[in-house]
């Protein structure tokens, strides 16, 4: 009855989840039927209840599975010829991955294509309520923190891990294993085909993964000439790797896949790593070039080459290396890849399976053909969204420009569930869609058979026509609450009216209860009771100046903030770090506050660098910039520490402050009773009463 990647094997005509409403699937909109059972909610405003009953859409989205080949490659071709132009699919722009609008791809000075600079990853994890720290895997040394990770028993992969016993860390695209007790490098993995970027390790083991592209392209990327084809990238270097060694002794590489695909994000829990790509149809498209290729020449020349594809050049590819074997080719069967009833064929996530303990193989994949660049786990569900699709401005000319009379489009924000309860590769169990935009991963919360889901609603995440005279993005955030179910992911409960006018810059749930922060001027920190998932609402709400990036629990009814202070006009003065009582949700207050002014810190855009050690109360910050108060005239420097704060009752006292000879601090972990800090230029051992250098190991 079922098919290997938990769908039934079925025709293309026969749906599998639930009736849907219109849905975006791989960056186009899809037109499907409404449900015709509608849940009812109270909607809400900021503030208050209203006690109004509106009907809420089902949110499902219907998939259909592939019986064979032929088929898909039959539904491929149909499904993309409306949306092929002479630049592509869509018109040959790029899409970020990041807010804003959809922008051209400008080649910078290595040949790749680049987004706004301005633009920060969207890859942005934490550590969830419980804030225990995670202890190590088989070789566990004495107690220690672990990176800061959203959920607790789902580890995320980071520059850096530790078993309490060696920290092994990626610098310079080469991995790094440190022995605690002797403070020497025992080994170094040099992988000179790939700049490894992240690590996650289990027992003797670990995975490394590459990096990933920050511009998430609409057609085949481009062909940088310092990247040649490799196998299993078809069109060129751009595919996406994984290695697993072997760190008992030296470290040795046991195997490698490569996958056609960008590396999108990960998430592991025990031995299992799930790995999520993203890969897109490699036709052989034609651009115009002005003179002898005419943009009607090239859409023709464009369709004739989907029509005459082959599946291959629309499924991706891999190639495999370990245990002494090698093996190349298509890497998911026709029947394990799932599409909504319309779709473009634009993109496809597929999530590979790779137990750390056994030999590398292609990862047991299951492919949708959908997109998607948020990935948040549980220890049951393993979610991908995607909302940078509804973020296209329709572009005209051949230069991918804006066209005079182009209109924002309403963001929409689709999600789709996997079940990872077993061993075995997931199964896929539904989707759904929600109005807005995502801040990050913390924007999706799982809670007793619910998904909750922060968004920013508005035209293009708040974008105005250029020329318009308003000066005020139309812009509200709201959270939506979503149920598991047989029809995937359904509607039940909406909150809406948050920060009018401004865009969510931090999201946490913890249980029941949620906390949205806002900003443009001012920094309302919103608190919510999610206690009911059909009657959300607001409970309280704080007004201060600047903001909080990220928030972290920190015992008994108090959260930690980081972020930016601002002045009352919304212009940014520097990193801050707030306490907040939040005992009494109708009041939410902030007890303490600890500002660098000038300075910044990259937990507000990467919480792994954020660290909480609840046995001593210790919070570790890494500060960039800032006023040195030694330097004559209080004036700006390059600068770089880990800022220790103790929290002492509803105070934050400093401790001190670690510095490193070399390099920029990044992360901070605890082993026993020692503070290591790690940056590019090598890892310090530290008292952690006294902050006393107890051992510096550099890394270059």
């Amino acid at each position: 009855m079922a098919g290997k990647a938990g769908l039934p094997r079925v025709g293309t005509s026969r749906i599998v989840a639930g009736a849907a409403i219109a849905v975006v699937i791989g960056g186009v909109v899809a037109a499907a039927s409404a449900s015709s059972s509608v849940s009812s909610s109270v909607s809400g405003t900021a503030g208050q209840t209203t006690g109004t009953v509106t009907d809420l859409p089902s949110g499902g989205i219907s998939l259909v599975a592939f019986d064979s080949c032929e088929t898909a490659l039959s539904g491929l071709r149909q499904a993309a010829l409306p949306h092929i132009g002479p630049y592509g699919f869509g018109g040959g722009y790029a899409l970020t991955t990041r807010g804003g609008v959809a922008v051209p791809a400008v080649p910078n000075a290595a040949g790749t294509a680049e987004g706004p600079r301005s633009q920060l990853p969207k890859r942005e994890q934490a550590q969830d309520s419980a804030s225990a720290p995670q202890q190590g895997g088989a070789q566990s040394g004495p107690g220690h923190s672990s990176t800061n990770n959203h959920e607790r028993n789902v580890d995320e992969p980071d520059v850096v891990k530790t078993d309490g016993k060696r920290i092994v860390s990626v610098v310079d695209g080469k991995l790094k294993v440190v022995d605690v007790a002797s403070r020497k490098i025992t080994g170094t993995l040099d992988t000179p085909d790939l700049h490894v970027s992240q690590v996650l390790i289990s027992g003797d083991r670990a995975l490394l993964v590459a990096n990933q592209d920050h511009v998430v392209y609409d057609g085949p990327a481009p062909i940088a000439p310092d990247r040649p084809t490799r196998p299993g990238y078809p069109g060129g270097g751009w595919g996406s790797k994984v290695v697993l060694a072997d760190i008992s002794g030296a470290p040795k590489i046991l195997g490698t896949l490569s996958v056609s695909g960008g590396y999108v994000d990960a998430r592991q829990i025990g031995s299992v790593a799930r790995v999520v790509v993203r890969s897109q149809p490699q036709l052989k498209f034609s651009y115009p070039d002005g003179y002898a290729q005419s943009e009607a020449s090239a859409q023709q020349s464009n369709r004739e080459a989907a029509i005459k594809s082959t599946i291959d050049e629309w499924l991706p590819s891999y190639h495999l290396d370990s245990g002494g074997m090698k093996s190349e080719g298509r890497l998911v069967d026709c029947g394990r890849v799932s599409h909504a009833k319309d779709f473009s064929g634009a993109a496809m996530l597929t999530v590979l399976t790779i137990d750390l303990t056994k030999p590398l193989d292609k990862g047991d994949p299951v492919t949708v053909a959908a997109d998607g660049d948020t990935v948040y786990g549980t220890d049951q569900s393993l979610y991908i969204a995607d909302d940078h699709s509804s973020r296209i401005v329709p572009m005209r000319g051949s230069r991918g420009k804006p066209a005079p009379d182009a209109q924002p489009v309403p963001g929409k924000t689709q999600i789709h569930r996997f079940d990872v309860t077993g061993s075995g590769p997931p199964k896929y169990a539904g989707s759904g869609e929600v109005d807005g935009t995502l801040l990050n991963q913390y924007s999706l919360s799982e809670h007793e058979g619910h998904l909750r889901v922060a968004t920013t609603v508005g035209p293009a995440g708040g974008w105005i026509p250029p020329g318009d005279a308003r000066s005020v993005p139309q812009t509200q955030s709201m959270v939506t609450v979503l149920a598991r179910g047989d029809k995937g992911l359904t509607q039940v409960g909406k909150v809406d009216g948050l920060g009018k006018g401004e865009r969510i810059y931090a999201v946490r749930f913890f249980g029941a209860v949620g906390y949205v922060v806002t900003f443009r001027q001012v920094d309302p920190l919103y608190t919510l009771d999610l206690s009911q998932p059909a009657r959300p609402r607001v409970v309280g709400e704080l007004k201060i100046t600047g903001y909080s990036a990220y928030l972290h629990p920190v015992g008994p009814g108090k959260v930690l903030g980081v972020g930016q202070e601002a002045s009352e006009q919304g212009r940014r003065l520097g990193s801050q770090v707030s306490l907040f009582d939040i005992n009494n949700l109708a009041a939410p207050n902030r007890l303490a506050q600890q500002q660098i002014e000038g300075g910044s810190s990259e937990v507000e855009y990467d919480p792994h660098a954020f660290l909480y050690w609840p046995e001593r109360n210790l919070v570790v910050v890494p500060v960039m910039g800032g006023r040195d108060p030694n330097l004559r005239g209080g004036g700006y420097q390059a600068v770089n520490y880990a800022l220790v704060l103790r929290l002492d009752g509803n105070a934050l006292v400093q401790v001190g402050r670690v510095s490193h000879p070399t390099g920029t601090i990044r992360r901070s972990i605890v082993i026993g009773d020692e503070l290591w800090t790690i940056s590019d230029g090598g890892l310090m051992a530290s008292d952690l009463d006294k902050l006393g250098q107890r051992a510096w190991i550099p890394l270059r």
